[in-house]
């Protein structure tokens, strides 16, 4: 089991890592597929980034803290996507309009991730997801 946390600490931690590549893709090559649900809004795309370089810095430091910091952050993650990413597809008439590429990749690559980080970090801290 602990082989198994230890790759599951590792794979979360290279999520996070991702987000270097993701602020390039972002602010570099003007390309928002983690974040396009905050695309207008450059202070809290800024902001979301480094809290999640907060997050990999925390699991750096205290390795025992990832399951609770991922569960937090995936949760935050999957209620902005929710709230965002899915209500205009579902009332695409709502402002912002019909989903374009870069939020429909967006839900998918952020949702996978947010979704497979909360339930491996509810099997983990309570035994089933």
């Amino acid at each position: 089991m602990e082989t198994s946390q230890a790759g599951l600490n590792r794979a979360l931690g290279g999520y996070y890592l991702a987000t270097a590549g993701f602020v390039v893709l972002d602010f570099g090559l003007g390309i928002n597929v983690r974040l396009s649900f905050l695309g207008p809004y450059d202070g809290l795309r800024i902001m979301y980034y480094l809290a999640c370089f907060l997050c990999l810095a925390v699991i750096i430091a205290k390795p025992a803290w990832t399951v609770a910091v991922t569960a937090v952050e995936s949760l935050v993650t999957m209620v902005a996507l929710i709230l965002s990413t899915a209500t205009r597809a579902m009332l695409p008439e709502s402002a912002g309009g019909v989903l374009g590429i870069e939020e429909m990749i967006n839900f998918l690559v952020s949702g996978f991730a947010a979704y497979f980080s909360w339930t491996r970090s509810m099997t983990t801290l309570f035994g089933r997801p």
